[in-house]
């Protein structure tokens, strides 16, 4: 791209007026903005960013960056964009493409290059008319807040567990996990790390939350009684013996579980929550397809 708009203008001519050449251009170093560079780099590339063409000898002509240009980056002279690929998220591809175009007397232009061999950038590419017309309908659902009820409903279990065992060498090996009442203070130890963290905003206030916790640690132990009554190992997961405290959220063994041990879930994302769909295909007649009856 570089060598390509250096001689662009002595071989290319305008059509009007006739034999024109156009304008020679020379690409300095590209700057990058990506996680790799330090905060205190970030900032002095927004500010290089910042500087109008031709005013300095550190103008930026190109920016190499990753979705990190999201939010945050407010500069009007950025005008031109060039997206490898479709994001996964609508969302993500909304703020990105948005860095651009910001000046209203400045209009942006936002190039999408699609890769011809990935399903998903092939079916952007096809619908790419009206999923730009209507993009701000399948925007993803914005993740619970942190601190809030369902929140402490989804996580705050996992969260418990996970401090006891770094906070307790005793309760840290993976059969371990019928040893919290033998150790009669860590409860007060795991009690103390999450208030400290706590905001003073968090749902129920400080006292609700110092109660959640202490009715976990106790149902905690009467799981631990319970799944250890006939002498069976008892473990955090399924990888250290067959009964477990903790469960993934779509685990279907959660429904035949005590109350008390239903609210040990631990999922690996705080949106892995739902289901898979079984899809039943058929052709425009509705019969069945041979071989798709399995499509998950």
């Amino acid at each position: 791209m570089r060598d390509r708009a250096r001689r662009y203008g002595s071989e290319r001519r305008r059509i009007d007026p006739a034999d024109t050449p156009f304008a020679d251009r020379r690409l300095g170093e590209p700057l990058e903005l990506t996680s790799r560079v330090s905060t205190d780099q970030v900032a002095e590339a927004k500010r290089r960013l910042e500087t109008e063409f031709g005013t300095a000898d550190d103008t930026i002509d190109v920016a190499l960056a990753t979705n990190m240009i999201s939010v945050g980056l407010d500069i009007p002279r950025l005008g031109l964009m060039l997206v490898q690929g479709q994001p996964k998220t609508a969302a993500e591809y909304i703020q990105a493409t948005s860095r651009v175009g910001r000046a209203p007397a400045k209009p942006g232009l936002v190039v999408t290059v699609l890769n011809v061999h990935k399903p998903r950038d092939r079916m952007h590419y096809e619908q790419f008319g009206q999923y730009h017309r209507t993009f701000y309908r399948v925007v993803e659902a914005t993740s619970v807040t942190p601190w809030a009820a369902r929140a402490l409903d989804r996580a705050l279990a996992a969260v418990v567990v996970a401090i006891a065992r770094h906070l307790d060498p005793a309760l840290t090996p993976e059969l371990a996990a019928r040893a919290l009442k033998d150790q009669p203070d860590i409860a007060l130890r795991v009690r103390e790390a999450i208030i400290e963290r706590a905001p003073a905003a968090v749902a129920g206030g400080k006292a609700d939350l110092s109660r959640l916790i202490d009715d976990l640690l106790a149902d905690w132990v009467a799981v631990a009684d319970e799944q250890t009554a006939n002498g069976q190992p008892f473990a955090y997961t399924r990888q250290g013996a067959r009964q477990t405290l903790l469960h993934a959220p779509l685990d279907p063994a959660l429904p035949n579980l005590s109350p008390a041990h239903q609210r040990f879930v631990a999922g690996r994302s705080m949106r892995d929550v739902e289901a898979n769909v079984q899809l039943k295909l058929r052709d425009p007649w509705g019969n069945p397809i041979a071989n798709a009856d399995d499509t998950v």
